[in-house]
């Protein structure tokens, strides 16, 4: 058995790829949250929409955090990039498992997602290691 420091660790280097990682991982557990206030509480399914959009704002948040500190520098640009992306592929993803079609909700929520990846970029820049 190898020691722990032996054991080779797996790091993305990108910081695009590592933000949308965390954008995932972070998007997968607002969903469980959510999903378990709709079952063992009594919130109805008409009040997600607003939670939708300030859950994909945070998961955009995480992501450019983590893509400004790998980054360690130019925090906004990596940031804004993962929040594009990141709201791009949602959109895609309601287009084509939902066809959802593209209304001011679905622009309000891309431009959240922008503006909260670039907030995180700059949050995680200057962030201590």
């Amino acid at each position: 058995m190898k020691a722990i420091k032996e054991v080779p660790r797996l790091r993305i280097a990108s910081p695009l790829l590592s933000g949308l990682m965390y954008a995932a991982l972070w998007l997968l557990g607002c969903t469980l949250l959510m999903a378990g206030l709709l079952y063992f509480s009594g919130m109805q399914e008409a009040q997600l929409p607003g939670y939708v959009s300030g859950a994909h704002a945070l998961c955009a948040l995480a992501g450019g955090f983590v893509s400004g500190k790998r980054a360690q520098r130019k925090g906004w640009s990596h940031g804004i990039s993962v929040g594009l992306v990141y709201g791009l592929a949602i959109v895609l993803i309601g287009f084509l498992a939902m066809d959802a079609a593209l209304t001011l909700r679905t622009l309000i929520t891309l431009a959240a997602a922008a503006l909260a990846g670039a907030a995180g970029g700059m949050i995680g820049v200057n962030a201590r290691a």
